[in-house]
């Protein structure tokens, strides 16, 4: 079994349950905003979303565009004329709420801390203001040595750039020692590949892999990796 220093891990939906974050914070915004949302609307912006955030990793757009044109682009295909910044502002303030966890995610970094056999970090795309909050708030933040944000890197996930600003600033890093681990397959795997790490694909559903691109682990549940990594569970789960 290969052994790792250094751990990197992705956060929204690989710690953070970012579904259940977003789905409370739309039902906030919409309400707040006295617009119904139904089932068509929800998938239809989450489609628009992921669209945009593809684009944003591909370096096509900036973080800006992403976040301040999807809800004037959702709502102007019905017919409304919204105020994509202010809707942005607001939907950004509930999600800040939203510290979810994944199941086995806290017990898992735990005891990762416990053993002391680990360097670990956060490596996540996003808004550095959001997600130190829900880190904060989800007890995860001082478990992890430092945190990697796309809007403070100025690059994102799965761009080279990102993990060399990543890497000038972990001691002592050694890409040989070093696992990535993630739920975005374009994100994490296919960046922690161009950046020469090991990964690791979390991936509950099991959705297929329809790329030329094999992770070096795959796992449908975070309690995998303790075998992965040759180490003792001694926290009890909480679900």
């Amino acid at each position: 079994m290969k052994k790792y220093r250094t751990l990197l891990f992705d956060v929204d939906d690989t710690l953070l349950d970012f579904g259940a974050a977003e789905n409370l914070a739309l039902d906030l915004l919409f309400k707040d905003q006295k617009i119904p949302l139904t089932t068509e609307i929800k998938a239809h912006y989450k489609k628009i979303n992921q669209g945009l955030w593809r684009s944003f990793e591909e370096g096509k757009i900036d973080r800006d565009e992403v976040v301040n044109t999807r809800y004037s682009i959702l709502f102007k295909e019905y017919g409304q004329e919204v105020d994509g910044v202010l809707m942005e502002k607001k939907y950004r303030s509930y999600l800040e709420e939203g510290h979810q966890l994944v199941r086995g995610a806290f017990e898992l970094i735990t005891d990762l801390q416990i053993h002391n056999k680990y360097d670990l970090y956060i490596v996540t795309n996003g808004v550095s203001k959001t997600q130190d909050k829900r880190l904060r708030d989800s007890g995860l933040y001082p478990l992890f040595k430092d945190i990697f944000v796309s809007e403070d890197t100025g690059f994102q996930k799965p761009m080279k750039e990102y993990f060399d600003y990543v890497f000038a600033r972990i001691p002592n890093f050694s890409v040989e020692e070093g696992l990535i681990i993630g739920d975005s397959f374009s994100a994490d795997i296919l960046g922690g590949q161009l950046a020469g790490l090991d990964t690791c694909w979390f991936n509950p559903e099991m959705k297929p892999n329809d790329t030329e691109i094999v992770p070096t682990y795959q796992i449908q549940n975070l309690d995998e990796l303790y075998r992965i990594l040759n180490v003792e569970r001694e926290s009890a789960e909480v679900s």
